[in-house]
């Protein structure tokens, strides 16, 4: 369970005033001293990811926030970097200082999670300190709108009422974002097309191969696991056409080449893409590439950072495509790891990475940035279909994704 990585686990983030107690209660949750305590306000700095597992949900990671209401230069670049957890937040909680009660940010920070649909629970902290009531508690409840648990981050009170009230907030998880979805039903074959990834840590298979895989297998189906050369000689072995073929999307046209016409096929950046949210819309973006025009600017999106490859894909290889595709004289710029710019309105097209280091929301939101600044956005996977002439097909598996496709060409037409 400690092994499932960040981007795959419900991300529950405190927030609230300076020394309400919120890296005491982060500590109190996980049992264990995850966060820094002291009582200086403003210790917290930076936000601190606590990774645990919280029956009977499972794997979880615990965000810990800076005050909003920090001071001074350095106190603006903390809130920033709290605001930005909001846009990754599953579920949310409001840590009010019992000794001080509710403050305007408070306040403020329960309208900005409000206005994002983020499931909210309020905590009312220091009750060893300023004992509350059962009638103040329905008062804060009336306020906010939200649940509210009294407790003692310090002697350990009401912890366990606290658990179970973020467990009871969480959404209910939707099997259609699954990386395999309707894909395949239980006994059937999908056979997976891994060529070894240079930018993977040795050893290992990238995370959308691990993903699809374990989706497969809790679908009680079966995964052949092949490289591309190898591709022909494995369908030929089968002795029933497998109900679909995945593959990487750097190596669509062999796949493509070596893959009967009525066997399904995708790539594992578009279950991907599926999964985080939004594939139709990034098959629109995808639409753009035709109306790009000279020294138009596009901007390339990686959620990580790795080390670079001579043929970097993102700097090297889907820049040549573009240019390749569109016969035009394009610029480029870049931004890695939780860096997404603000304002978008300079660019004519956004190219975001695969997204396995970002959570759903995260990538969702950065989705519906883009749409709001009225920007096209693709992701690789489905950038590398387009401009090697099979998307439609890469996309045939998915109808809504098909259909926004047709019609996105027919509007550039």
């Amino acid at each position: 369970m400690n092994q499932t990585p960040r981007s795959s686990r419900l991300h529950i983030a405190l927030f609230g005033s300076r020394n309400a107690g919120k890296s005491s209660v982060i500590n109190a949750i996980t049992g264990q001293e995850a966060a820094l305590v002291s009582p200086v306000k403003g210790t917290t700095t930076d936000p601190v990811y606590k990774a645990m597992e919280l029956l009977p949900v499972g794997p979880v990671v615990f965000i810990d926030t800076a005050g909003l209401d920090d001071v001074g230069e350095l106190g603006e670049l903390r809130k920033r970097k709290t605001m930005e957890v909001l846009n990754k937040t599953d579920v949310g909680m409001i840590l009010i200082d019992s000794c001080q009660g509710v403050t305007d940010y408070d306040r403020s920070i329960y309208q900005l999670m409000k206005k994002k649909a983020i499931p909210i629970v309020g905590v009312l902290n220091k009750t060893d300190i300023q004992p509350v009531d059962r009638e103040y508690v329905k008062k804060l409840e009336d306020e906010f709108e939200v649940p509210f648990v009294a407790i003692s981050a310090l002697t350990g009170e009401n912890i366990p009422a606290l658990k179970k009230k973020l467990i009871q907030s969480i959404p209910e998880e939707d099997d259609k974002f699954k990386m395999m979805g309707n894909l395949i039903a239980p006994g059937e074959m999908a056979v997976l097309v891994t060529p070894i990834d240079k930018a993977a840590p040795k050893g290992r298979l990238i995370l959308p191969q691990q993903q699809t895989i374990r989706d497969i297998l809790e679908m009680d189906a079966i995964a052949i696991v092949t490289k591309e050369h190898e591709l022909k000689e494995t369908l030929d072995k089968l002795k029933q056409k497998p109900a679909v073929v995945i593959t990487d999307s750097q190596a669509f046209l062999k796949v493509a080449a070596d893959t009967p016409r009525e066997v399904p096929l995708t790539s594992f950046s578009i279950l991907l893409a599926r999964s985080k949210g939004k594939l139709e819309e990034l098959v629109r973006g995808a639409a753009a590439i035709e109306t790009l025009r000279h020294d138009d600017t596009i901007l390339v999106s990686e959620a990580c950072t790795h080390h670079r490859q001579a043929d970097d894909i993102g700097r090297v290889k889907i820049p040549r495509w573009l240019r390749q595709a569109t016969a035009k004289k394009l610029n480029f710029e870049y931004t890695t790891g939780t860096q997404f710019q603000e304002d978008l309105s300079s660019y004519a097209l956004i190219v975001h990475c695969g997204a396995c280091m970002l959570n759903r929301r995260a990538m969702v939101y950065r989705i519906q940035q883009a749409m709001e600044a009225g920007v096209p956005i693709v992701n690789y996977g489905v950038l590398i279909a387009a401009v090697q002439g099979i998307l439609p097909r890469a996309i045939e598996p998915f109808p809504l994704a098909a259909m926004a496709w047709e019609e996105a060409l027919k509007k550039g037409s």
